[in-house]
């Protein structure tokens, strides 16, 4: 297989930007990825890029430029990011591109998303019963992990006080303020057991990555991240997912389960090799359950790894260093691609204030969405 690195880094702030479009802030980021990189625009074969909400990100050529480029506009929710991130990994593998582009970026309203249960599939007597608002859906999905697993609410309220502390470190965070594990508990009950600061928040932001074939890799970066694979899966019958119209009967591996086996297969790497990470936590529970599902620990070994510290910014297996979802918000399109460019930056030691202890070599991320899909890579020097 030919290697892939990521040689091109940027990113606009998260959080609220009055009179700013999601299109110019994915443009914003994709110059400075292109600095990053050390070429210009007219040098990419490629281009990839999405958003839920602001707009198509192939009309961004009319400001970075109008030179032919090939480019793929990507909608699939909260895993837009990852979509388009395989989308140009395999026109490079393929040989049809040398230099790729892939771009994410949104602009949600304030308050929570609120989609239509006939656009996801489902009949409108899933919306009229309050189903479609995702907060319940994530209530449940770890109320009944936590009872399964021993999870305790002090558990989800370290999670939620680790990734606001990450965030005071990090000047794209939206949410800048470190709030103590007491607060977190104390904050409004939103659905039990989360409370209001266990949640993020729908926001703005962009996020641009350069990606190159290894030789051209080796002409343009100081210090290349690798990008040993991305893998992408969808639910299978039996999962509890978002927008899952019933609990099943049976059960069945979850898509982030399935896309982190893949992607640790294909790059030919463990998880007991990952060094930093980034997985979606558009809510407390869903950190600590997707810390299982990808093969990061056991089912029910959270409890003790995280009340430990193993997952701070200096602990074993730092997790979410940026501030995740949590500290930064959800732009949807913006998401998957921030996981990327946060352990890349890591990898190569640019995360300034936020610079994990450590020589970290391997990194992975992990980002899911409604209805039940899920994209996983594995990043190394």
């Amino acid at each position: 297989m030919t290697d892939v690195a990521i040689v091109g880094l940027g990113i606009h702030p998260f959080g609220r930007h009055e009179g700013v479009t999601g299109l110019q802030m994915g443009a914003i980021a994709a110059r400075r990825a292109l600095d990053d990189a050390g070429i210009g625009w007219q040098d990419v074969d490629f281009a990839a890029g999405g958003s839920d909400a602001a707009g198509n990100a192939d009309t961004s050529v009319s400001v970075l430029g109008l030179t032919g480029v090939p480019f793929i506009n990507v909608k699939n929710g909260c895993a837009t990011g990852g979509s388009a991130l395989i989308t140009a990994h395999a026109m490079l593998l393929a040989g049809s591109a040398d230099v790729a582009l892939v771009v994410g970026f949104d602009k949600h309203p304030p308050g929570a998303f609120n989609p239509r249960p006939e656009e996801w599939g489902i009949g409108s007597w899933y919306g009229e019963t309050g189903l479609m608002l995702t907060t319940q859906f994530f209530a449940m999905k770890i109320q009944r992990y936590m009872a399964e697993h021993g999870i305790s609410e002090a558990t989800l309220a370290k999670v939620a006080a680790k990734a606001f502390e990450n965030g005071s470190r990090n000047p794209n965070a939206w949410r800048r303020k470190p709030l103590t594990e007491d607060e977190v508990l104390g904050s409004k009950m939103v659905n039990h057991p989360l409370t209001q600061y266990m949640f993020c928040s729908p926001g703005e932001g962009a996020v641009a990555l350069v990606l190159a074939r290894a030789e051209k890799a080796a002409e343009l970066a100081r210090k290349p991240v690798f990008l040993r694979s991305v893998a992408f899966r969808t639910r299978r019958f039996g999962t509890f997912e978002v927008f899952s119209p019933s609990v099943p009967l049976t059960s069945a591996p979850s898509p982030t389960t399935e896309a982190a086996a893949a992607a640790f297969e294909q790059a030919g790497i463990g998880p007991e090799d990952v060094d930093i990470a980034q997985l979606q936590d558009t809510e407390s529970g869903a950190e600590v359950m997707h810390l299982a599902e990808t093969g990061l620990c056991a089912d029910g070994e959270q409890e003790e790894l995280i009340q430990r510290g193993d997952t701070r910014f200096d602990g074993r297996l730092p997790i979410n260093t940026d501030g995740g979802c949590l500290a930064c918000g959800e732009p949807i399109g913006a998401s998957g691609l921030r996981q990327v460019h946060e352990v890349a930056l890591q990898l190569r030691g640019d995360a300034g204030d936020r610079q994990v202890p450590g020589r970290r070599q391997v990194g992975f991320t992990q980002v899911y969405g409604a209805p039940g899909v899920s994209a996983c890579t594995v990043l190394s020097l």
